[in-house]
């Protein structure tokens, strides 16, 4: 995700200096900084540092844990003035600590999750999320529209784990669909409908991403891709923090935890290598069919 929203701001955005660029795994940041240009960009190994050069600092990383971690390093050394833009899919009680931190260190701090797959942000076309001060947001907006998004959810004002309330529930839909897309094709296969009637339906009828995880199971890719387009274990914190949101507020979301049950056999099967269409392969599996078909 970082690599196609890193690429947009810098060539699209109104920059006046270089993009200051940080990874946890240096050499991924070093390999960006060629393909973007190293004049237009320039590799920061010490975040702290980097974050003292920087008005405006996005963040976009895996996990709870992680962006916990990022700020607690960055909020080390000079943040007063600072904006914070935070971007990535974590519990709303997360987003709201970290804001509260940022906010206490003379920092301001936007919530600003996005929806949309690698695809979608290598071509610009991700959908942001805002919640937080609207002056704070209003710093934010030049790098979404027209950069890295192509729309914009709009909570200015609000606080900011509402951003991430729907950035949680809003995943959920993913994995709805692609538990009903592996469900199906699996019924189709062992019914003797045939797969192809399935995805001519889902084609035809929803295109998008339904077609877009229907090829992907259909063709093989979930059990045979180089690197997760949506890892297991992501999909995973996703499921845990819907399923905490929904028990909070005495909802049972019983697709979500069917999904999250199948992950964990993409997970056993696969380690971490996994990918979200590999439930696919669990819901092959547990109906008496190989993990993996023979595409």
């Amino acid at each position: 995700m970082g690599r196609g929203m890193c690429k947009n701001i810098v060539e699209k955005a109104d920059l006046s200096s270089p993009l200051l660029l940080h990874n946890r795994s240096v050499q991924r940041a070093v390999d960006l900084s060629h393909k973007l240009g190293s004049d237009k960009t320039e590799v920061v190994e010490d975040l702290a540092a980097g974050v003292s050069k920087a008005d405006i600092i996005f963040t976009c990383v895996s996990n709870d844990e992680a962006i916990n971690e990022t700020f607690e390093t960055m909020l080390q050394g000079h943040v007063k003035n600072k904006v914070f833009v935070e971007c990535s899919t974590v519990h709303p009680e997360t987003t709201e600590a970290l804001a509260k931190a940022a906010t206490a260190a003379g920092a301001e701090f936007v919530a600003a999750p996005v929806f949309g797959a690698p695809a979608a942000a290598e071509a610009g076309q991700l959908i942001g999320v805002f919640a937080g001060p609207r002056a704070s947001v209003e710093k934010a907006k030049p790098y979404f529209k027209g950069v890295m998004a192509k729309a914009e959810i709009d909570m200015t004002d609000k606080p900011y784990g509402q951003a991430s309330k729907l950035k949680v529930l809003g995943n959920t839909f993913i994995l709805a669909m692609v538990e009903q897309l592996a469900e199906a094709h699996t019924v189709a296969e062992k019914s003797g409908l045939g797969t192809e009637y399935v995805d001519d339906f889902v084609q035809g009828l929803f295109g998008g991403p339904y077609a877009a995880y229907s090829t992907r199971m259909l063709g093989g890719a979930y059990h045979n891709m180089k690197e997760p387009l949506f890892g297991v274990d992501l999909a995973r914190k996703d499921a845990r923090h819907a399923k905490r949101l929904a028990a909070d507020a005495g909802v049972q979301m019983k697709i979500v935890e069917a999904a999250d049950q199948h992950l964990a056999q993409v997970q056993e099967h696969a380690g971490s290598s996994g990918d979200i269409a590999g439930i696919y392969g669990a819901v092959r599996k547990e109906s008496g069919l190989k993990f993996e078909n023979d595409a």
